[in-house]
């Protein structure tokens, strides 16, 4: 299965844990394909490096290689014609990568990439969704 993790998802499961820390070992299985792009990475690494984390260097550099290495790499996420547009545009970074990635899935607590369920040629869901379908347990 191939997945796109928001930033958020991300940091959520690898800085701060609790219901969200089983993502980390479940994208460093072989179970998913984790999808990043040179935008997605980027952002991640600023997110680790904002000063209310107070994380040093080596301590981003270890936070990162929880992820980091687990993801594939997509290139040339923004040249898709015919996509959803999100509201925020900061957010369509990811609607990219699911593209370009031929994402399955698109994992996000964001309302404004929520929103665009019914448009998007991949599903995108919650974390908790994502949990329950991972489980194999239906949401409804």
């Amino acid at each position: 299965m191939r997945v796109v993790f928001d930033t958020n998802t991300v940091i959520s499961a690898l800085f701060f844990g609790g219901r969200m820390a089983w993502l980390v070992q479940h994208w460093q299985s072989i179970e998913v394909t984790p999808l990043i792009s040179r935008e997605t990475a980027g952002e991640i690494l600023r997110v680790l490096a904002y000063p209310k984390f107070g994380l040093s260097q080596p301590n981003i550099d270890a936070f990162a290689a929880r992820y980091l290495p687990f993801a594939e790499r997509i290139e040339g996420t923004q040249q898709t014609m015919d996509h959803p547009t999100c509201r925020d545009p900061e957010d369509q970074k990811f609607v990219w990568l699911a593209i370009a990635g031929k994402a399955d899935i698109l994992v996000t607590g964001d309302r404004d990439l929520l929103d665009l369920r019914e448009q998007a040629s991949f599903i995108i869901e919650t974390p908790t969704e994502y949990r329950l379908r991972h489980q194999g347990i239906r949401a409804d």
